[in-house]
């Protein structure tokens, strides 16, 4: 994908994002949230580490962050400041107007740049991927699997298997010449790997999950390296 392509899709999901969180954002919250006992510090980390991501990469979308330059400066003040303004506006709207809100919302934006100083846009984009499945995995205390199982259901499935699918075009060139068994072990590595970290995380620190959790997240992770290594040989020609 070109860079200039890959600009374009970025500010359009950039442009469909922003509007849809400052709509949830000044909204009554669900009770859906206040039942699974969602930790709404995690939410802000994780929707201005994404809307911190959008904006890096649609202004910069081949460049690292470099703080001697203007551009990551403004694109700190502007989500700090639109993460400020944010907070005052719930006020009127009968939200609560929280400072610890506005903490969290720094630190997503201050992760963001700190990742981005050191990665490009595809493994940014991984590990991005990799920090929102861990944290929304732990974000609640309540059973997401009684309380919403489809939505718990295709959440494992579906974020695993991107997940899965971005390490594939993050390594692809690289194993693309070794054997399927040895491109396959390779694949399921980091998904595999990622899954037993945000388990074990939930257990230490008490969260419910089920055995079914752990069987779909397995079923994406296994779907997509299975199709890369098995049905779609030459995909690494396709996708450059």
């Amino acid at each position: 994908m070109s860079s200039s392509l890959r600009q374009k899709l970025i500010i359009i999901v950039l442009l469909l994002y922003w509007p849809i969180i400052f709509v949830l954002a000044h909204i009554p919250i669900p009770q859906l949230v206040y039942k699974a006992q969602v930790s709404d510090k995690t939410l802000h980390l994780v929707v201005y580490l994404i809307l911190v991501f959008l904006l890096w990469f649609a202004v910069s979308p081949d460049k690292k962050v470099n703080w001697s330059k203007a551009a990551v400066w403004w694109v700190f003040l502007i989500t700090a400041g639109y993460g400020g303004i944010d907070e005052i506006l719930q006020g009127y709207v009968g939200r609560s107007c929280d400072i610890k809100d506005f903490l969290a919302d720094l630190v997503g934006v201050g992760l963001g740049l700190i990742l981005f100083s050191f990665l490009r846009f595809q493994p940014a984009l991984l590990t991005v991927t990799g920090i929102v499945i861990f944290c929304l995995t732990n974000t609640a205390r309540a059973n997401l699997a009684e309380l919403v199982p489809v939505t718990n259901a295709m959440f494992h499935l579906f974020a695993y298997a991107i997940f899965t699918m971005l390490w594939i075009r993050q390594i692809h060139l690289v194993v693309s010449k070794t054997s399927k068994l040895k491109r396959l072990i390779i694949a399921l590595a980091v998904p595999t790997g990622l899954l037993l970290v945000v388990k074990l995380f939930s257990a230490i620190s008490g969260r419910y999950f089920t055995l079914f959790d752990v069987i779909t997240s397995i079923a994406g992770i296994a779907v997509a390296a299975a199709g890369y290594v098995f049905i779609c040989p030459k995909c690494s020609r396709r996708i450059h």
